[in-house]
């Protein structure tokens, strides 16, 4: 087959320079956005408030040339029939799970906030049927359940209403929609870029590792509403008692936190992916556009690619400039 010279220059500029880019924000709105990537597909949601939608693409950057899919509403009342926030999907023992938060219509607020999870037993989360599982067996109302196994053992992490500030808890299980009776609080508010916004808040928990002998929690900071809301860290040894508080060494200062000069405000509630390649480790993190805007529907969820020191500690840099062209995550081969 014969090429023209054209043609040759044509190839050699997509062979060259082929890696697919994309800008943040992925999508014009999302609040608390969270994704797993299972079988070649990423799996993403976040805060709709009113219901839970699924989006399914083999490529992140994607997002907004894809139609999500109701899997659920809420029922008209009950425990669970308003604000629905902070979606989280997981795949545990062979099945989708979906946890979640939500109050009473009848009586809501944050003394009936809880966080409550639901069933799906077939491969493709998109179809099936959504099972309620009810209400998890916290001690404390709360928020942002989220779950991760280590060493063989599956936990449970929340942000819990203590008093006027809201802790991290953590607790293990004993199946996915049930807590052992032992609940241990092992971070409250004690910094003061925790206690901005007029609110002491430790929120939104993810669980992260990597291939030294430590383990982190990383968390959100002070109001949603404030523009300082950063991103904490939680430190423990990959050998130590998760349940005990003092195995975990927070973080003096803010891991991730706005960036006026790059036009990013707020930024917070993150998940962990990887590349499809496996090869490169992602922040997927929702903020603002500008400052004052606020915990609301101009929320937008935005990612980018961190790395790791060579003491093993992550290194998330600074929120990348909106609007910024960014390489995509590296496709499998």
């Amino acid at each position: 087959m014969k090429y023209s010279i054209l043609s040759f220059f044509i190839l050699l500029s997509i062979s060259s320079f082929g890696q697919a880019e994309f800008k943040n924000p992925l999508l014009p709105s999302g609040a608390d956005p969270w994704v797993i990537y299972k079988d070649g597909f990423y799996y993403y949601t976040h805060t709709v408030g009113t219901k839970i939608n699924l989006w399914k693409t083999k490529a992140l950057q994607d997002l907004r040339d894809v139609a999500p899919k109701t899997v659920w509403t809420p029922p008209s009342k009950g425990p669970n029939s308003k604000a629905i926030w902070a979606p989280e999907l997981h795949f545990l023992d062979g099945k989708w799970y979906l946890y979640y938060t939500a109050t009473d219509v009848n009586n809501a607020g944050d003394a009936s906030r809880y966080i409550f999870v639901l069933e799906n037993k077939s491969a493709d989360p998109l179809s099936g049927t959504w099972i309620d599982k009810g209400k998890v067996n916290t001690v404390y109302s709360g928020l942002d359940g989220s779950v991760f196994e280590h060493r063989g053992q599956r936990y449970f992490i929340y942000s819990a209403y203590i008093g006027p500030q809201s802790a991290l808890v953590i607790s293990r299980m004993k199946n996915p929609w049930t807590l052992a009776d032992q609940q241990i609080v092992i971070a409250k508010p004690t910094q003061a870029w925790e206690k901005f916004g007029g609110r002491e808040i430790l929120e939104g928990p993810q669980f992260l590792t990597h291939h030294q002998k430590q383990v982190f929690i990383i968390y959100s900071a002070s109001a949603c509403w404030a523009d300082e809301y950063s991103l904490g860290m939680l430190t423990a040894d990959e050998a130590s008692d998760l349940l005990n508080p003092s195995s975990w060494i927070k973080s003096t200062q803010p891991v991730f936190k706005q960036s006026p000069e790059n036009n990013v405000f707020a930024p917070g509630h993150n998940s962990f992916f990887t590349s499809p390649d496996g090869k490169e480790h992602w922040i997927l993190y929702h903020a603002n556009t500008g400052p004052g805007q606020g915990c609301d529907h101009r929320r937008s969820p935005r990612m980018q690619q961190f790395h790791w020191k060579e003491n093993g500690i992550p290194d998330f840099g600074i929120p990348v400039k909106t609007d910024s062209l960014q390489p995509a995550p590296s496709a499998a081969k």
